[in-house]
C-alpha cells in the first residue's frame, strides 16, 4: 500500500513541475512573419457591464506599448529593451524576454474600449459592454 504523504508529495512536484512548464510557455518566443515576438501573459475578467484586460509588462514603459483594435481583435504590443546595453558584461542568466512582444486577444463585438493605464508594470484595459 503507499503512503498517502509520499503520494501527496509526488503530486505537489508533479504540480509545480506543470507549473513551471506552463509559465515557460507564456515567455516562449512565437514565430509568426520574420520578427520573433513573445507573448505576454494576461488575464481577463468580466462583470455585466463591463471586460478587463491585464497583460503583464514589466519594464516597458507605456509610450513603449501599442493597443489596437482590428475588427474583433485585440492586438497589444510593443517592445522591452534589454537593459544594461551600455555595460560591458555577460549575460549569465536571462529568464525575462526582451525585445518586440504581441499579444492578440478575440473579442465580443459588443465591446468598446473605455479605459487604458499601465500601472506597476500591468497593462489595464477596461472594455465597456453595450447592446
Amino acid at each position: 500500500m503507499r503512503d498517502p504523504k509520499n503520494q501527496m508529495w509526488a503530486e505537489a512536484c508533479a504540480l509545480l513541475k506543470q507549473a513551471e512548464q506552463l509559465h515557460r510557455q507564456f515567455f516562449e518566443p512565437s514565430r509568426e512573419g520574420s520578427t520573433t515576438r513573445w507573448e505576454p501573459p494576461i488575464d481577463v475578467f468580466e462583470t455585466e457591464r463591463q471586460l478587463w484586460i491585464i497583460a503583464a509588462l514589466p519594464g516597458v514603459p507605456p509610450e513603449a506599448v501599442r493597443v489596437e483594435i482590428e475588427g474583433e481583435m485585440l492586438i497589444i504590443a510593443g517592445s522591452r529593451p534589454l537593459p544594461g546595453k551600455d555595460r560591458n558584461g555577460t549575460i549569465v542568466r536571462l529568464e525575462i524576454p526582451y525585445g518586440c512582444f504581441e499579444r492578440r486577444v478575440t473579442l465580443s463585438p459588443h465591446l468598446r474600449l473605455s479605459a487604458r493605464e499601465l500601472v506597476h508594470g500591468c497593462l489595464l484595459l477596461t472594455f465597456a459592454k453595450f447592446g
